[in-house]
């Protein structure tokens, strides 16, 4: 009864169109960033190394960029308003929910292998040619 209220109300907060994001994959995340009276897009770019959050408006990502010598990490909330888009670039296999041993490595050691995606599901129209 309580968990059905509580995705009942959750819903109306859910962003459309975005996709399920996993531990391992490239992605680029597009957040508004309000300076003043002025809006801007910023893009981040990098790693997902963690994965957390229980119900689907709970959902963080941490994101892993390497600038320069250091590395960058930041928290976004996957269904926050001030989050445009979250676009997957690629996929690597990991076998693990979090991956944050990647900070300790450098160089060939932290090379993940890539994953060909799967493409998202699309309808198919079949059309009769005649």
């Amino acid at each position: 009864m309580n968990s059905e209220l509580i995705q009942k109300v959750q819903s109306d907060f859910l962003q459309d169109g975005r996709e399920e994001i996993k531990t391992g994959m490239e992605v680029e995340v597009y957040q508004i960033i309000k300076e003043g009276s002025k809006e801007r897009i910023q893009r981040f770019k990098g790693l997902v190394i963690k994965v957390a959050g229980k119900t689907q408006l709970e959902k963080t990502i941490t994101v892993r960029r390497k600038i320069g010598a250091f590395g960058v990490e930041k928290i976004f909330a996957v269904h926050a308003s001030n989050i445009q888009k979250i676009e997957i670039i690629r996929q690597f296999k990991v076998r693990r929910k979090s991956i944050k041993f990647i900070r300790d490595l450098t160089g060939k050691a932290a090379r993940l292998k890539e994953v060909p995606r799967k493409a998202p599901k699309e309808e198919v129209k079949t059309e009769e040619t005649k």
